[in-house]
């Protein structure tokens, strides 16, 4: 495939940035997003030109370091992450937009690279759970049931990457924070500081300049890991309870 890719660039935080437009040819629709990108980047460096800054690591769905806007949409135009995006959704010909994620709390570092540790401080707001679990435990010696556990394990699949502050209209990082809450929320290791947890995480995703949320839901749609947009419920329902608690 020939494409056309008009790519954010940006010096850093201090530079205002425009879209510049690369050309690239033969790329394999086996390639994925990120291979891809670095097809351009080698082409770049053969000419002496600065390549495109953009973040990776697994490059296997998995660490939700991989944040591009593609054609207006956060991951591209499937269900899943950039990395693990091939080029066969595109069509030979295609011109291809590629940006940051566009949030007030996350600044853009350099390119197509942004600062999301506002994420980092919002779990740490949450602090670490008092229950003394000592050494591996018997499997059933804390009983849970089914239901509870496996909703656990579906929220704890967000990967953190960030894509529903960058799908929403108003920024905000409710679906991220909501996974967080109802994730512990659901187990009895969870239950001591639940009611100071979920005051201190959200005091501290406002903080850190996050919208508030309106219940439109491109959050639950743009992400990878198919959150359900019912942990902002849960979230909104444990904030209630502990504000009745006197949190």
């Amino acid at each position: 495939m020939n494409l056309t890719l008009k790519i954010w660039r940006q010096a850093n935080a201090q530079d205002k940035g425009r879209i510049h437009t690369y050309e690239v040819a033969g790329i394999s629709e086996d390639m994925s997003f990120l291979e891809m990108l670095d097809v351009l980047n080698e082409q770049l460096n053969e000419l002496g030109e600065e390549p495109i800054a953009f973040d990776s690591d697994c490059r296997e769905g998995i660490c939700g370091t991989c944040s591009l806007m593609i054609n207006g949409e956060p991951h591209g135009p499937e269900v899943t992450t950039t990395c693990q995006l091939h080029m066969r959704s595109f069509k030979d010909g295609d011109t291809i937009t590629i940006e940051p994620w566009r949030s007030s709390a996350f600044p853009v570092l350099r390119d197509l690279c942004v600062d999301r540790s506002a994420l980092d401080r919002i779990i740490q707001s949450g602090g670490y759970i008092s229950a003394n679990t000592g050494s591996a435990p018997e499997a059933n010696s804390v009983p849970v049931p089914r239901d509870d556990a496996v909703r656990a394990f579906n929220v704890a699949t967000c990967i953190q990457c960030g894509a529903c502050v960058a799908a929403c209209p108003n920024g905000s990082a409710s679906l991220f924070l909501g996974a967080k809450i109802t994730h512990l929320g659901e187990l009895p290791q969870g239950q001591p500081e639940r009611w100071s947890r979920v005051v201190d995480m959200t005091a501290q995703h406002d903080h850190e300049g996050f919208g508030g949320c309106t219940n439109i839901g491109e959050c639950a749609a743009a992400c990878p890991k198919e959150i359900p947009l019912d942990v902002i419920s849960q979230l909104n329902k444990d904030l209630r309870t502990a504000m009745r608690h006197g949190h």
